[in-house]
């Protein structure tokens, strides 16, 4: 059982009691965390597509840690002009633990049987002309 969620901009393969990295989260670890934009889901029995999300479904899970990626150097150069310059960035993350998928079950709202529509009866409409 797995499912594709749209966070934060970026796509994320979820699969039940997997731990996902995802971009910085600013909370405490041991919070709770739910993905509501479900793109598509598919449960070995039946795959379901959203039209952008599916409503139905979300997932929720813990945070169990944040992190610091590697640096990463950016170095640009123009030759012949005497510019350099040198910068580094730190991308923060934060590692997810997913419990499971929760649905939300779609209310089906009766409606009232209307009474059948009776066929209009057809009027004629004679043209009279009016004599000066």
């Amino acid at each position: 059982m797995y499912a594709l969620v749209d966070y934060i901009g970026t796509q994320i393969l979820i699969k039940e009691g997997e731990r996902i990295k995802i971009p910085f989260l600013d909370q405490k670890v041991g919070s709770k965390v739910t993905f509501g934009n479900v793109l598509f889901f598919d449960n070995d029995k039946e795959k379901k597509i959203g039209n952008p999300y599916l409503k139905s479904i979300s997932f929720s899970g813990k945070i169990e840690s944040h992190g610091k990626e590697n640096k990463i150097i950016v170095f640009k150069k123009k030759r012949r002009k005497g510019y350099q310059k040198k910068n580094g960035h730190i991308q923060k993350f934060t590692y997810v633990t997913i419990d499971k998928f929760l649905t939300k079950k779609s209310t089906t709202t009766k409606t009232k049987a209307q009474p059948a529509m009776r066929p209009k009866k057809s009027s004629t409409k004679v043209d009279k002309k009016i004599k000066d």
